[in-house]
């Protein structure tokens, strides 16, 4: 491989070579690590001193926890390595920090590439929790290569990057299936997503509504008002059970609401309380140039307030019909059903131009099935146990913006752009 050319931003040098080319070039490979206080100037000894030894770098590891740093790094050396080491033993210690260095064996002892992203999140993250996940992966026989702290609020995320071994490696169906094991166990939610250019490319993101974008079911604020709540939460419960079609407790439901005045419509929209994180993850979406929208088995003069609310780019729900300025009880045209929602996700996908692969649906009930699976990526929200199961991933605390988390995005991001815009505020929890 080569370093940058001045067209990618990176100086004209030469080749770097890789560590079987070194190896085979009969160059000795060194692992230099140092540890201690993190300050300006750290790297610039450490690297001044290789240097001047002739060290070409095959690859550098930094971390830095509460000021703690430990950075290392792989180089191939022609010369004396005791040389190179009493130098770094004068100037290293110089600063206040340990250095060891460890001769390496063979291409064989650096490790392999990451192959997945696990994202862990908690609130807490015990260590009897991580410990839980750790020995999940040991026993697939799985390496974890980093992690890094993704969030702090409002819940606590890390993410690791993992390599399978090279030699019957589990299958992503048995890794997901182990980590949720995990998951229950430690009491954590945990995702697995494969490394690569399909996880860092999603650009369009279809949300569920009730009790997904907004906290309770649209048609029992309706039915609240003809006095009816009751009677249509137990349809809609065994409907997001999976336990009636959807379709036939749509039309049970909206049955209840015959009579009721069409001002109520507006009255429920301007009622509609949003789940927690639901403006940062849009916002932040937005941020990142995807388009967002809403499927939902609601009703369009309903939804239509979150559209304007949020800044959403296309939205799609069943029409309630009306007649002299009240419902009749019907809805209008083809009900946005579970098969429904899945037409409805691929046709703005592709009236968007973007593969369905770089999609992502969000959802909680059994009418959200299909459009989860259709997507590249389907995010269980507090689901009902099928719909969890059946999903690419399960989250299941009360913050939407932990879908950030899982796509990539950390806290530090989100606030740093909010802080820039005078949105940025922590709401105790």
């Amino acid at each position: 491989m080569t370093r940058p050319s001045e067209e990618d931003g990176g100086p004209p040098v030469g080749p770097v070579e890789s560590v079987s080319e070194a190896l085979a070039a009969g160059r000795t490979t060194l692992l230099v690590t140092v540890t201690g206080p993190d300050f300006p100037g750290v790297s610039a000894t450490l690297f001044t001193v290789l240097a001047e030894h002739g060290a070409e770098m095959l690859d550098v590891q930094q971390a830095t926890i509460h000021g703690h740093l430990t950075l290392s790094t792989l180089v191939g050396l022609s010369g004396d390595p005791g040389r190179l080491e009493r130098s770094l033993d004068v100037a290293i210690p110089a600063l206040g920090l340990k250095v060891t260095v460890e001769t390496g064996g063979d291409a064989s002892s650096v490790h392999p590439y990451s192959t997945h992203v696990v994202s862990v999140l908690g609130r807490p993250i015990t260590a009897a929790g991580f410990a839980e996940v750790a020995r999940t992966l040991a026993a697939q026989r799985v390496n974890i290569d980093r992690v890094r702290r993704v969030a702090d609020y409002p819940v606590t995320g890390l993410e690791l990057r993992i390599s399978t071994p090279a030699s019957s490696p589990p299958t992503d169906a048995a890794l997901r299936q182990a980590l949720v094991g995990a998951s229950q166990r430690a009491g954590v939610d945990v995702a697995v997503q494969r490394v690569g250019i399909a996880q860092r490319a999603k650009r369009l993101i279809c949300f569920d509504v009730d009790s997904t974008l907004v906290q309770g079911e649209v048609i029992e604020m309706l039915a609240a008002h003809a006095g009816r709540e009751a009677e249509v939460r137990e349809v809609t419960e065994a409907a997001m059970r999976g336990e009636i079609d959807f379709t036939e407790s749509l039309h049970r439901r909206v049955a209840t609401l015959e009579g009721l005045p069409a001002s109520c419509l507006d009255d429920v929209g301007n009622a509609l309380e949003l789940t927690p994180g639901a403006r940062t993850t849009v916002r932040t979406l937005k941020r990142l140039g995807f388009k967002c929208g809403v499927v939902s088995g609601g009703f369009t003069q309903v939804v239509s307030h979150l559209v304007e609310e949020l800044g959403l780019d296309w939205a799609a729900a069943n029409e309630l019909e009306i007649a002299d300025g009240r419902l009749t009880g019907r809805v209008v045209g083809d009900v946005v059903d579970r098969a429904g929602k899945a037409r409805q996700l691929l046709a703005f996908a592709d009236a968007f131009d973007v593969p369905i692969e770089q999609t992502v649906a969000v959802g909680d009930g059994a009418n959200d099935l299909d459009m989860l699976a259709a997507a590249g990526l389907g995010i269980a929200f507090n689901a009902k146990p099928v719909v969890a199961a059946a999903a690419d991933t399960a989250l299941t605390y009360p913050f939407l913006d932990a879908v950030l988390f899982v796509l990539g995005v950390t806290r530090d991001e989100i606030e740093v752009a909010d802080a820039a815009e005078g949105l940025l505020r922590r709401v105790p929890i």
